[in-house]
């Protein structure tokens, strides 16, 4: 059984057929594309939360492509990228701001105990699974490092 984000994205595939928005299409096709590769090399149906990191990975590599067009003053190609993340982003949950995620951190810190860098993987484990996608993990690593150097 398909899991209900892949279901959301096979729909909006059909709607934006019959709307004919071909840009958007293509950007929905690379989607499921991408979703099927996946499937394929795992050899198993995704999870909402695995399909969660394969968006999060293609919007990464779509934000790098962007910045690489910019520099080369290939602002074409860069509203392009830009777009694609957008239709991506429809998919993926509201991202928390770094106020939020600090005060996960600090809730986190609190919560473990944790004092020192010795329980940075503690935290980081409880965070990864408390904030499940909505955050920017390397963002949250920083904001831990910066918490537990404090105490």
């Amino acid at each position: 059984m398909d899991s209900q984000l892949k279901l959301r994205i096979k729909d909006d595939t059909r709607t934006t057929m019959l709307a004919r928005d071909k840009a958007r299409l293509a950007v929905l096709r690379l989607i499921n594309a991408e979703i099927k590769q996946t499937e394929i090399d795992s050899r198993s149906t995704l999870t909402d939360q695995e399909l969660h990191r394969v968006l999060v990975r293609m919007q990464k590599q779509r934000a790098s492509s962007a910045t690489q067009y910019r520099d080369g003053r290939r602002s074409d190609l860069a509203k392009q990228e830009e777009y694609e993340i957008a239709v991506i982003q429809e998919f993926l949950p509201k991202q928390l701001t770094e106020a939020e995620v600090s005060d996960a951190v600090d809730q986190a810190c609190a919560t473990l105990q944790a004092d020192s860098m010795q329980h940075m993987g503690k935290v980081m484990g409880h965070l990864t699974q408390s904030l499940g996608g909505r955050a920017d993990m390397a963002q949250v690593s920083k904001i831990v490092r910066a918490c537990l150097s404090n105490n």
